[in-house]
């Protein structure tokens, strides 16, 4: 049975935009977090970790100096377990519905983070989230998980994979 949706498509599909309209139309206690672009002067400089009960940190970043990169990011492992697993673990206790965006290369450097996304799958409640599109060991795990349907979200079916979460969720 199908607990927790992923969805996944090229960066700037719209995969967080639809998460988040979608969650503005469901009437579920949400937890857990999105992540957003850090932009200055149009360009972008890293990004943040948005918990849908309100912290926010830096999870990556060009200024952030780190041993753990992704292009020209640094990511702060410190800042995403201490505010997106944080977030996963709230979620998990006491939430109807748990939010994961992202699965992403960034994040999966946390071996904490590895682990909490497995148990909000593994906790039976609803999770929504978003997974990378390239492969990777863990992701490509996760895509083929049992309770886990994989939705590959476009410009052209953005509207049917919508109506396809709303469903799900009511």
């Amino acid at each position: 049975m199908t607990t927790t949706y992923l969805l996944t498509g090229c960066p700037g599909v719209g995969k967080t935009t639809l998460i988040r309209e979608v969650l503005g139309k469901v009437n579920k206690k949400a937890g857990g977090f999105y992540t957003q672009e850090i932009r200055c002067g149009g360009t972008r400089q890293g990004f943040k970790i948005v918990t849908l009960d309100g912290k926010e940190a830096v999870l990556a970043h060009t200024s952030i100096n780190s041993p753990h990169r992704v292009g020209k990011y640094g990511v702060d492992i410190g800042e995403l377990e201490g505010t997106a697993v944080a977030a996963l673990d709230r979620a998990i206790e006491g939430s109807e519905l748990i939010v994961i965006d992202e699965v992403g290369k960034m994040e999966l450097f946390s071996p904490r983070f590895r682990e909490a996304v497995l148990k909000a799958v593994d906790s039976g409640k609803k999770v929504l989230g978003t997974v990378m599109l390239k492969p990777h060991p863990f992701a490509d795990r996760l895509k083929h998980h049992p309770k886990v349907s994989v939705l590959h979200l476009t410009r052209d079916n953005r509207s049917e994979v919508a109506a396809q979460v709303l469903d799900w969720l009511k």
